[in-house]
């Protein structure tokens, strides 16, 4: 039976979805929607996928009960440990499968947009396994930001084009990739996100997916039930999240949480928190919630966070939100590096800036003593070591 939480053949998730896009594109998002599906669900493609996601990527990430951190909040915390992945985030679970699915149509030239660097390393990756050529979009001030992730994409091959309009983050390099895309068609646009034109956003979750899969099983194992009460995770796009939440969508008895970054706070014109400031509009190719001025015109998101630092969400967490399915909540840039520093020093591991925002809700909630709670641990924080020394040498 088709989930609700699924899109409908004009790829609508309830309001939110679709595909709006130049005349020049009409082509490749139409061959890629009669296609994916079957591609995704044949025998051979499963077969290749779940082979690299074990030997190559590292599959399945362990479902890890931290203890520290569940004696000082009160409840079982657990973290599903994508951070273990090869590349160091969820990013490759997608990639792995996108890069099938580009080879399977026969393309050859691969564009992708980053904002944290973690899905510009991990397209580069596959293109390098692959033999094919990489090409990816990053905001300057991200490309700064995130320079070890940069020196990875060159030395796998890939070339790094710089996005300089805007807030020259995210949201420039998605519009840089889309613009690259227009004029050469022929190319593959590996989106790194529940974002773009259908059929992108379900595609992508369809990847992910892989992560709420495994957290089934290992929950069975470690508690005897496969459902955890709550999930959290941190949301810009929302791909991590996406893969989290996905094979618990349809259960309502899970709480999931979707934690947004509010920069230096919600209403301070300086935040990312695309749930509390944003209305409905349009955005790289589809229909979702995203931060706008008086006169539709995009208003600048920010973040300590180069990967949460986006003025929109993708559509099935603007479906999410508006139907209640999802809890949103937001964390500060302070907030977030308190908890990346707490479990650092408590747990002996470093998270990404971005999973940090899921991790700093952990205060804000009121836990039960037997609530089983997962959290999408979706990167590792070795990109944001240089941030991370910075403020806790202030």
């Amino acid at each position: 039976m088709k989930s609700k939480f699924q899109p409908d053949k004009n790829g609508y998730f309830g309001q939110f979805g679709g595909a709006f896009i130049p005349e020049l594109l009409y082509p490749n998002v139409k061959e890629l929607e009669d296609n994916y599906i079957q591609i995704i669900e044949s025998d051979e493609f499963q077969k290749e996928y779940k082979s690299l996601l074990k030997d190559y990527v590292g599959r399945p990430t362990p479902l890890y009960f931290a203890k520290s951190l569940s004696q000082k909040y009160g409840a079982h915390i657990y973290l599903k440990r994508e951070d273990l992945n090869h590349t160091g985030a969820h990013k490759v679970n997608n990639t792995v499968g996108q890069i099938l699915i580009a080879k399977k149509l026969g393309k050859t030239k691969i564009i992708a947009e980053t904002g944290a660097g973690q899905h510009g390393v991990a397209t580069a990756t596959v293109c390098a396994l692959m033999g094919l050529e990489c090409t990816v979009f990053m905001g300057e001030i991200d490309i700064e930001r995130q320079a070890p992730n940069v020196a990875r994409m060159k030395m796998l091959g890939a070339k790094v084009v710089a996005a300089t309009s805007g807030s020259k983050t995210l949201k420039d390099a998605t519009n840089e990739a889309i613009r690259y895309w227009i004029q050469n068609p022929e190319t593959f646009y590996l989106i790194g996100s529940v974002v773009g034109p259908h059929p992108h956003p379900d595609m992508v979750a369809r990847l992910q997916a892989i992560i709420s899969e495994e957290m089934k099983w290992q929950l069975k194992e470690k508690t005897g039930k496969e459902n955890p009460d709550t999930i959290i995770a941190c949301v810009g796009g929302g791909s991590n999240a996406a893969g989290a939440f996905y094979h618990y969508m349809e259960d309502e008895e899970v709480e999931l949480v979707a934690v947004e970054a509010a920069g230096l706070g919600v209403n301070s014109g300086e935040s990312a928190a695309t749930s509390q400031l944003g209305e409905v509009g349009i955005i790289h190719g589809s229909k979702t919630i995203l931060m706008q001025d008086e006169y539709g015109q995009i208003v600048e998101p920010y973040s300590i966070s180069a990967g949460l630092d986006y003025p929109g969400v993708g559509p099935l967490h603007a479906y999410l939100y508006e139907s209640k399915r999802a809890t949103f909540l937001n964390a500060t840039d302070k907030e977030a590096l308190a908890a990346a520093y707490e479990l650092t020093k408590i747990e002996g591991i470093i998270p990404a800036l971005e999973t940090a925002h899921a991790l700093a809700v952990l205060p804000k909630m009121d836990l039960k003593e037997n609530q089983v709670v997962v959290i999408n641990l979706s990167g590792r924080g070795d990109k944001d070591l240089e941030t991370y020394i910075k403020y806790l040498e202030k």
